[in-house]
């Protein structure tokens, strides 16, 4: 067990927990050979898992000086601009990252006859529209 998980980092963020599920809720490559049941046996990494990290580097970009602009008092206005810019900048990665498991890993999935990664896309899809 990674007892470093919770603790805080000089910037007051906390690392990121890489458990199996984190991993799946936020797109980030891994391999499904750990013996957590699956039926697969594939990794996610994709043709634009580059392009993933890119925008979600530039969304934390922008949400930190979103916080900025609220720890500096800045115009209500403005701040909802830029959170609505950032919302647009999460929902385009969401999108890159669902087409990319469509294109590659249903793909997969239907040849194969795996119906729990097609169901498992489905019950993401649901929380994502949320």
């Amino acid at each position: 067990m990674d007892h470093n998980k919770n603790r805080t980092a000089d910037n007051g963020i906390q690392p990121e927990i890489h458990d199996h599920e984190y991993m799946h809720a936020h797109g980030i490559p891994h391999d499904h050979e750990h013996g957590h049941g699956h039926g697969h046996g594939h990794t996610h990494s994709h043709e634009h898992t580059k392009a993933v990290l890119n925008r979600l580097s530039r969304a934390i970009g922008h949400l930190q000086s979103v916080r900025n602009m609220v720890e500096e008092g800045r115009d209500c206005a403005e701040v909802l601009v830029q959170i609505a810019a950032v919302r647009s900048a999460i929902d385009n990665t969401g999108k890159l990252i669902l087409q990319d498991h469509l294109k590659h890993c249903i793909v997969e999935a239907a040849a194969e006859g795996d119906q729990k990664t097609i169901d498992d896309l489905c019950q993401a899809i649901d929380k994502y529209m949320k």
